[in-house]
């Protein structure tokens, strides 16, 4: 008779069972994996006792001294600066659990952490086991022989990381490795690059300075016999040569002892299997294995959000020994091919920058991600889907996962990999140099090694970088550095980015691209010695821009680069946002706490200055509307110069002028916030979308027509991310500022725009445009167009403004009236108005959710919009919550 004892675990997403045959009269084939979770409360102490707490793991120091009521919450008001002390003490975590002769009779017991924030001595039954310094890693220790039966204790005792950096820095005396702190305005700490820990923790010109420390993942006890699977990964890869897929499976396994076997991979859907004989030799192993997919079989890809659907299929690997089955595990597997292409452009000096997915060439639409919280225990699914599904309903179609941040959780991946959405994913270096000492290079090859390898799996990763920025920072000498130093810092750039984190990336994983640094000139920057003379080069690789000073208005002041990666301009959340973590006097601009909330020199002048080159600055006598208009106009701003920019991204795909162009990227800075606070991001903290957001939704559409004009003359642009061709012709329509009927209308003819291409299908001087409209100027008349072909409109409408609204003459208030209404889909709001109404803003306060269109121009009598609640409400609560303001109605 056969006895089988199973046991079962989820390792990001993969479902692992390791199954324990006991034949009698037989050897023991024992493979039985036993797992205890160490998660839950644990008690949490400084070193002088003055507090002891309860604290929850998966968790950090500032979420359990607020649950326990030590600290309020730490984002109201000034209390990140209250709040400092915290992060300059040193914190242990302690926690007691039964051990029984079940768990010490095993082979093995190993003590895992997902993840230690960060630099630690961990104490079994009062014996150091192990050290650790990154947060990125997992850590492992070898614990059978310290285990009690009964109460077992367990000490994490956790270092000040402000203190541990700033020895770190001061042990390294040869040379400086800057910035030693960041700039006044971030209220931060110094020299993070000392630790491998999220950089932004010591504050960002968007974000908070709050050092977390504590177990910030799972821990756990995994106990073994013969062996036990840590990790399977699977790679699909495509033989272009004989068009076959392949899957390349490894599996991680920690073995007792020599143990010899075999490994059978399944596809079932695909009617492809394969059995392997094998050795797991002892210790930690890698073992890979390949799965060729029949070739009479239709392979399902996967497909950007836009392009097509995410299918999926299970992978099986079962592991036998003498017939009998030692392991288990099922996983999902998603078949792409991507490249990135830099090729010569003709009519163009430099390379082609650019993505091919399953073969076809995908203009990258999106936007940069950077951690939802400080503290990453909040980070909730729900918060997750919430920020990843405005992604997709606002038609992006990418994310860069910024290098200042953390390497984020399985389920972020796992959701980008079901939404379509492809993952830029930086490794966490960001804005400075770093040391290359020994011991440092050793723990990054380390948390390498493992991010790559938990992470390969997903399709939505379709690049690796380096890091952020400090490529450019070396090139363009952000640090001051002498002449006569820079080899040093060059030699250590490469020893940390190409010498230790590419040949990682690439020995681990061959099946998508790793650029060096963003921006970089990629292939050039090779060339050149991996730091090139100018990496914002627009001929080569991808750009960041920036500039708050020149007229966004203006598309001539943007680089025409082959891949913006980050480009942006700041704006401030809503009122509703800002109103939990402030008191009233701080609701004014120029109060501390506006101020305090500002990371960004001169940030808070810079809204304003960009805002008046276009706008009246609202200058109402009640101090309370000034400031709401005032945050209203800060988010007008933003949403039209980003829009601005990303509409002349769109439209120059196609085309090459002065050798500059074939853009096929744009990834604005920033998706979302880590507080509430003032930012560049196009989602407020809690999940609101700013103006941003919803103009967005309309300039990634996947056809849009965009306009602008060069030396007075108007040309309308149709771009298309579609895989087909579409005849089509603008259809512009001029109004009048002071009346809702049009003046006159005026249609293109039918013309062909291929499918994934920009083409000009409208082109007409405005003086030419105005003079067939009676007593139109460029100051009383304004342009509204769209696209259509014989069946009707494609793609969204859009404005285009012949002067700065603040010249406008006839632009009345336009006394927008609202009626609320239920029905079975759901809320609408129904809108009328009595003149033309620029950037029509509908804010229902702190009522979650969010409007089918907002900010838009209302240049018709009535217009209804959808609301969508993300929590129950009613007619009257919504009613009296709405506010309604337009460009007129704040001076």
């Amino acid at each position: 008779m056969t006895e089988c004892v199973n046991s079962c675990i989820s390792v990001s997403g993969v479902l692992l069972c390791l199954f324990s045959g006991v034949l009698s009269g037989f050897l023991s084939l024992t493979a039985q994996r036993q797992t205890v979770s160490l998660n839950g409360k644990w008690s949490l102490s400084n070193p002088n006792g003055s507090l002891s707490l309860p604290a929850q793991v998966p968790g950090c120091v500032q979420s359990a001294l607020q649950r326990q009521g030590y600290i309020q919450d730490p984002y109201f008001r000034f209390n990140d600066v209250f709040y400092r002390w915290i992060a300059f003490d040193n914190w242990t975590y302690t926690t007691t659990f039964s051990g029984s002769s079940q768990l010490s009779s095993k082979q093995k017991v190993m003590l895992v952490f997902d993840g230690v924030d960060t630099v630690a001595s961990i104490w079994l039954n009062g014996v150091t086991v192990g050290k650790t310094d990154n947060m990125f890693r997992r850590y492992n220790f070898s614990v059978r022989d310290l285990l009690k039966d009964g109460d077992n204790v367990l000490k994490v005792s956790l270092l000040s990381p402000v203190l541990y950096a700033a020895e770190r820095r001061k042990a390294h005396s040869a040379y400086r490795v800057p910035p030693e702190c960041p700039p006044d305005v971030q209220k931060g700490e110094c020299h993070v690059n000392f630790i491998r820990k999220e950089q932004s923790s010591f504050s960002w010109d968007w974000g908070p300075l709050f050092p977390t420390m504590g177990l910030w993942k799972e821990v756990r006890l995994e106990a073994f016999d013969v062996m036990q699977l840590i990790q399977v990964f699977s790679v699909p890869l495509y033989d272009f040569s004989v068009s076959q897929w392949r899957v390349q499976v490894e599996l991680l396994v920690d073995a007792v002892q020599t143990t010899n076997g075999q490994i059978t991979l399944s596809i079932p859907e695909l009617d492809s299997e394969q059995t392997f004989q094998t050795q797991f030799l002892p210790g930690k192993t890698k073992n890979s294995f390949t799965l060729h997919i029949n070739m009479s079989s239709q392979v399902k890809l996967w497909w950007p959000n836009g392009h097509g659907d995410q299918p999926f299929y299970h992978l099986a690997v079962k592991g036998f020994q003498d017939g009998f089955l030692i392991l288990n595990t099922e996983s999902k597997v998603y078949f792409r091919t991507v490249e990135l292409v830099q090729e010569p452009v003709v009519g163009s000096p430099g390379l082609s920058f650019y993505f091919r997915i399953n073969g076809k060439p995908i203009f990258l639409k999106g936007s940069n991600w950077i951690p939802a919280h400080s503290f990453q225990d909040r980070v909730t699914p729900a918060v997750l889907r919430n920020l990843l599904q405005s992604a997709v309903d606002a038609n992006m179609n990418a994310l860069r996962v910024w290098g200042g941040g953390v390497y984020e959780q399985d389920l972020f991946y796992n959701m980008c990999d079901e939404m379509g959405i492809m993952v830029w994913q930086d490794f966490m270096f960001a804005c400075a140099t770093y040391p290359t000492e020994d011991d440092f290079i050793q723990t990054v090859r380390e948390e390498v090694v493992q991010q790559v390898q938990r992470l390969k799996s997903h399709p939505s990763i379709i690049i690796w970088s380096g890091n952020n920025e400090n490529e450019a920072a070396l090139a363009t000498d952000w640090f001051n550095i002498p002449v006569s130093q820079r080899p040093t810092y060059l030699k250590d750039y490469v020893t940390l980015y190409v010498n230790n984190i590419r040949e990682i990336v690439q020995e681990e994983d061959q099946s998508r691209p790793f650029l060096v640094s963003s921006p970089t000139n990629g292939a050039e920057s090779e060339q050149e010695g991996w730091v090139a003379a100018n990496p914002y080069d627009p001929l080569y690789g991808d750009t960041h821009f920036y500039s708050y000073v020149l007229d966004c208005w203006d598309w001539r002041t943007f680089p025409r680069t082959r891949f913006a990666s980050e480009y942006g301009f700041q704006s401030w959340p809503s009122f509703s946002t800002l109103q939990p973590v402030s008191i009233k006097e701080d609701w004014s601009y120029d109060s501390n706490f506006t101020s305090h909330r500002q990371h960004h020199e001169n940030g808070n002048q810079q809204m304003l200055l960009q805002a008046a080159l276009h706008f009246n600055l609202p200058n109402s006598t009640d101090p309370m509307k000034k400031f709401t208009d005032t945050l209203y106009i800060t988010q007008v701003m933003q949403a039209q110069c980003v829009k601005t920019q990303t509409e002349f991204y769109r439209r120059s795909r196609s085309e090459i002028t002065e050798g500059k162009g074939h853009t096929m990227g744009a990834l604005y800075w920033q998706l979302n916030d880590i507080w509430q606070a003032p930012s560049w991001s196009s989602i407020e903290f809690g999940g609101k979308w700013k103006m941003l957001h919803y103009f967005a939704q309309n300039f990634f559409a996947a056809v849009l027509p965009v306009g602008f004009e060069d030396n007075d003359t108007l040309f309308i642009y149709a771009v298309s991310d579609l895989s087909y061709d579409l005849k089509l012709r603008a259809v512009v329509t001029v109004y009048s500022w002071t009346d809702l009927d049009p003046v006159r209308t005026l249609k293109s003819d039918l013309l062909l725009v291929a499918g994934g291409s920009a083409a000009a299908i409208y082109k007409q001087p405005v003086a030419a445009l105005l003079a067939g409209c009676g007593r139109c100027t460029r100051l009383t008349c304004l342009l509204t167009f769209h696209l259509e072909d014989s069946s009707g409109q494609q793609g969204p409408t859009n404005h285009h403004f012949l002067c700065s609204p603040k010249d406008a003459q006839g632009l009345q208030r336009p006394n927008v009236t609202a009626k609320v209404q239920e029905d079975e889909t759901g809320y609408s709001v129904t809108l009328h108005s009595a003149s033309v109404a620029p950037f029509v803003w509908l804010d229902v306060g702190n009522i979650p959710g969010r409007f089918s269109s907002n900010g838009f121009l209302m240049v018709s009598r009535n217009r209804t919009v959808s609301f969508n609640a993300w929590r129950p409400t009613s007619v009257a609560e919504l009613s009296r919550s709405l506010t309604i303001t337009s460009l007129r109605d704040v001076y």
